[in-house]
């Protein structure tokens, strides 16, 4: 009995482990964006996008506007303010900042803001469109999670987050 008790439990292991779920990674999943890629950013757009871009990498910090520590609506605040374009230093305060743009006519520069809050659609987060290609807008923030980074319009999570554009220029 003691030597078949081993065996048994060998043979259960081998069992159990067979079922395998198949997991598909949520991130590859993209949404496609219909956006008028005809019309040229301004130069002063793209260097208020290229003045943001020095600070990827930088962490989350709320209330930050510096390398040392930003949020979202700092980022936009710091970008803007470098060109000397006076703008609220708040989400709540941007989202009804410029005027409102339809998705399909983003322009790099242009403010997307977005309701990342689990059941509610207050905005609550805010971004600068980076870039604009036929199918997709990309767009630098400061995430909570990852810092100031470049994320796409066509990623499911931002997708279905988005809720406004605006543009300020």
């Amino acid at each position: 009995m003691k030597r078949l008790l081993p065996f048994i439990l060998l043979v259960f292991l081998v069992f159990s482990c067979k079922s395998k779920k198949n997991y598909t990674n949520k991130k590859k999943q993209s949404h496609t964006v219909k956006v008028n890629t005809t019309a040229k950013p301004t130069e002063e757009a793209e260097t208020i996008v290229k003045f943001a871009k020095k600070f990827e990498g930088t962490r989350y910090k709320y209330g930050g506007t510096t390398k040392r520590g930003m949020d979202c609506s700092g980022l936009i605040y710091t970008s803007f303010k470098e060109h000397d374009i006076s703008l609220p230093r708040t989400t709540s305060g941007l989202k009804s900042t410029g005027d409102w743009i339809d998705v399909k006519e983003v322009n790099v520069g242009d403010l997307l803001f977005f309701a990342t809050k689990k059941n509610n659609r207050n905005v609550n987060h805010v971004g600068i469109v980076t870039n604009v290609r036929t199918g997709n807008v990309e767009f630098i923030h400061a995430s909570s999670s990852k810092g100031v980074t470049i994320s796409s319009l066509a990623e499911k999570y931002w997708y279905f987050a988005f809720v406004q554009a605006r543009r300020v220029l």
